[in-house]
């Protein structure tokens, strides 16, 4: 298969946990990959190198996505590269980054919800009929208002969902382009920072969602659910994939 027909994907936040594994998965699906990393280019590249062994074409593009600046230009080098994006994959997030936190209250919708409009905004010229967006989450944002949150995340859930009822709110817009969006939403993941952080935060949350699980969900696992889920055509836009425990066991 030449280069210009293998499909593209894009997955921020691509260097690291679930968006490391995700991008590898859809290398493995026969994709040529574009990942984005904050201030990370090392691990960035190390993901990328690997994703050149299975076969694909790799891009590291590095920015700060709640700054228009790099939103624009992230959108310039995957037109550049590739011309074309076939595969959007909305993992990047933030919001438990104490100090950042605190210098900056807003950032968390900034992150969660104000980049994610913008990242559609800017790559959805590039993305022809039959494309997919897919939003990551995690069961917490994806029940906010329905089910208790540990105050430490509470605004990462509230900003996640705002974003995720923004960009529900465009699906019309999207099925007009032919563009598909899907959510995939994940319970604790095991390995990913998050656990850690909320660990601190609520001592023995890990413990209990293994208790109820048997097993925490692995970035690995994610990773596969959202390629899965990308290349999956039966679909509807707007479908929720769940991984890890029901969302009824929170």
């Amino acid at each position: 298969m030449g280069t210009d027909e293998r499909p593209v994907a894009l997955v921020t936040g691509g260097s690291r946990g679930i968006g490391a594994a995700t991008t590898l998965a859809f290398a493995r699906r026969g994709f040529d990959v574009a990942l984005t990393y904050r201030n990370k280019a090392s691990r960035a590249e190390s993901v990328a190198a690997e994703a050149r062994t299975l076969g694909a074409n790799a891009l590291t593009v590095g920015g700060d996505l709640t700054d228009g600046s790099a939103v624009r230009d992230l959108e310039q080098q995957v037109k550049a590269w590739r011309g074309r994006l076939d595969v959007l994959v909305l993992n990047a997030s933030g919001g438990l980054e104490r100090d950042l936190v605190a210098a900056d209250p807003g950032y968390p919708m900034r992150i969660n919800r104000d980049a994610q409009v913008a990242l559609v905004d800017a790559l959805l010229p590039l993305m022809p009929s039959g494309s997919t967006i897919v939003f990551i989450t995690s069961h917490w944002a994806h029940l906010y208002g329905k089910t208790q949150q540990l105050p430490a995340y509470e605004p990462v859930a509230q900003s996640k969902w705002a974003g995720e009822q923004a960009l529900r709110a465009r699906q019309e817009e999207l099925a007009s382009c032919g563009v598909r969006l899907l959510v995939v939403t994940g319970d604790l993941v095991d390995g990913t920072i998050t656990p850690k952080l909320l660990e601190r935060a609520g001592p023995g949350m890990t413990a209990r969602r293994e208790a109820a699980l048997g097993a925490l969900p692995t970035a690995a696992d994610m990773g596969e659910a959202i390629a899965d889920a990308a290349t999956d055509n039966e679909l509807p836009g707007g479908y929720t994939v769940v991984v890890g425990g029901d969302l009824d066991t929170l």
